[in-house]
């Protein structure tokens, strides 16, 4: 009779418990609309390493835009989503959820250093995201809005990264600054450079560019929305853009002209800001090379900072929040 009893009550207990896992909501973040992008602030010095030479990385092919891959070699998945961080050495993760979404997605990625990246995902194909901050362990994860400001998790993936090359991240396309082989910047960065052979000569030409064609977009600036990304060969088609889009252009016409460049956001007091790093091979990474201050694009001497390691430009007092 208790052989009865335990049989038809084990499946009853059952019952319960996975109607009560149901019920149960699953844990859930919370994640700001200031949080895309968001950073907490980095420190330490920077590593000098020798960048390619034009004449090897010439030699090597190294002139064609890379281009972005998920094997499947390394992936986490979810069903619904995708992380394939196959290619994590050579700087970057690739991110898809597929179907429908019952809200907002976004995708975290926690630096060794502690920096929190926060991007927009949409549905559908893969997007890519760079690894900047150096070798270690990065955690990616892909939310999933629930209400409002509140996002559970759909899947995550750890990744401890050593980087095959410390200037990957900057010499690749990745979702803020995404072009390819046949976009429009980077064949107007080949005509551009096409007779300039110092790295000085090779800023000057894309800032002179960017600066005397295109117009600041004043309707999108009022209007732009939290998780904006820059579409480069669009701006570059429209002739107009804000800072975001400045800064986007020019890092791609510097990267796909083999120039190590970081894009980098950040704030000098209470003031948004963003500027452009780049790397030259006599001083290592030379900060805030193009840099805007709230109303206009600048660009610093580079012929002085380059034949002055250790410059420190006049907006050293800027607080680098994240880069690309």
């Amino acid at each position: 009779m208790k052989r009865i009893l335990k049989a038809a009550i084990l499946p009853l207990i059952i019952l319960v418990i996975i109607g009560i896992i149901h019920i149960l909501p699953a844990k859930t973040i919370e994640i700001l609309p200031t949080d895309v992008p968001a950073a907490t602030p980095r420190g330490g010095a920077e590593t000098r390493t020798p960048a390619p030479s034009a004449d090897q990385a010439e030699l090597n092919g190294a002139f064609t835009v890379p281009a972005a891959s998920a094997p499947g070699t390394a992936v986490r998945t979810s069903g619904k989503a995708v992380i394939d961080y196959s290619n994590a050495a050579d700087g970057y993760v690739m991110v898809k959820y597929q179907g429908e979404a019952g809200g907002a997605l976004r995708t975290l990625i926690d630096a060794p250093n502690g920096v929190r990246y926060t991007y927009v995902l949409q549905p559908g194909d893969y997007a890519v995201y760079p690894l900047t901050e150096g070798d270690g362990e990065y955690t990616i994860g892909v939310y999933e809005q629930t209400e409002g400001s509140k996002y559970k998790l759909v899947v995550k993936a750890a990744a401890d990264v050593s980087l095959s090359d410390p200037f990957q991240p900057f010499l690749r396309p990745s979702q803020y600054v995404n072009y390819s082989r046949e976009s429009a910047v980077a064949g107007k960065a080949a005509e551009l450079m096409a007779d300039k052979k110092g790295l000085t000569d090779k800023i000057a030409a894309v800032y002179n560019f960017v600066i005397g064609n295109l117009t600041y977009d004043k309707v999108l600036a009022r209007t732009v929305q939290s998780g904006y990304v820059p579409d480069v060969d669009a701006v570059l088609e429209r002739k107009e853009g804000i800072c975001f889009d400045y800064a986007a252009v020019m890092t791609a016409m510097l990267r796909s002209s083999l120039v190590p460049a970081k894009l980098v956001v950040g704030f000098t007091g209470d003031e948004y800001h963003a500027w452009i790093n780049v790397y030259s091979e006599e001083t290592g990474w030379i900060n805030q090379v193009i840099f805007f201050d709230g109303q206009s694009w600048t660009l610093m001497d580079p012929t002085f900072a380059s034949g002055r390691p250790g410059y420190t430009p006049v907006t050293a007092n800027y607080e680098a929040k994240y880069q690309y």
